[in-house]
């Protein structure tokens, strides 16, 4: 699980969520404990029982509850998908009707039941000052929220950002199950818009961003000022860390309506629209 304190490094670019089209809304503060591992400690409730303590971690694809909690909120009867094999403990993927952080509520949002070994580990090390351990609040709950964290106060801030996240683990037990079969499904990126640029990452880097090694003559990113080795940060508010991510926050983009494009160049970063073509 990585380090709470590196995925935060990112969220004051823009958070994972999409961009809010809704009127500006005031944001809820959550109080928090910043334990010795710099990871965070949230108060949570599960269609209304708890509270119960969970880590808060950025870097998380998932959010994990153990089956202790599970069966105490009565989530063990919506268990929809049970694993082949039960590692950990683990019962399967449920939806959550009513995840609350603190005062902020979600729906539907996605969890797995297990007793994942990290977990204990926090649970044995932090369970006499700040009480049982039970979970991981992850990327299905915080992407749908813009985020800010005051450390001196102990807060985070959440305002929606009207993204729906899916189920990554989900997502990537399927993949995994399609390339054992042999079988793996083509997965194509259609942005709804034309960019006319060429990106990429090179393996090992781990750096916010990906690269445009190409731009295309008479393309949208040229007629923006895009430029080869421009490193793109951002898209629209959606984080560019990866080709995945650079290609999804891309096909959200309306042709003919200008979005906003983070980069840095030459040691600074500024912001650049773009507005797509309309393809073929």
């Amino acid at each position: 699980m990585r380090k709470l304190f590196v995925a935060l490094t990112l969220l004051a670019a823009a958070g994972a969520a999409a961009a809010d089209t809704t009127p500006a809304r005031k944001p809820t503060a959550v109080k928090f404990d910043l334990v010795p591992s710099g990871h965070f400690i949230v108060k949570v409730r599960l269609n209304g029982k708890g509270p119960y303590n969970l880590i808060f971690d950025t870097g998380a694809p998932a959010t994990l509850i153990t089956p202790r909690i599970a069966r105490d909120a009565g989530l063990t009867k919506d268990v929809k998908d049970k694993p082949p094999i039960a590692l950990f403990g683990m019962m399967g993927s449920i939806s959550v009707k009513e995840f609350q952080v603190g005062d902020v509520k979600a729906e539907n949002v996605s969890a797995m039941i297990l007793d994942h070994p990290t977990v204990k580990v926090f649970s044995d090390e932090y369970e006499p000052k700040y009480g049982k351990i039970d979970g991981i609040v992850g990327f299905p709950f915080f992407a749908q929220f813009r985020m800010t964290v005051d450390y001196a106060a102990r807060e985070m801030t959440f305002v929606p950002s009207g993204y729906k996240a899916g189920d990554a683990m989900q997502d990537l037990t399927k993949a995994m199950m399609e390339k054992m079969m042999g079988k793996p499904e083509p997965r194509v990126a259609a942005p709804a818009g034309l960019w006319g640029m060429e990106i990429a990452k090179s393996s090992g880097d781990e750096a916010e961003g990906v690269d445009v090694k190409a731009v295309a003559a008479g393309g949208a990113a040229a007629e923006a000022g895009l430029k080869a080795g421009d490193r793109i940060l951002t898209i629209d508010g959606r984080w560019t860390d990866n080709l995945g991510d650079a290609y999804t926050a891309a096909s959200f983009a309306k042709p003919g309506k200008p979005v906003t494009v983070t980069l840095r160049r030459d040691g600074k970063e500024i912001k650049v629209p773009v507005s797509p073509k309309t393809g073929l």
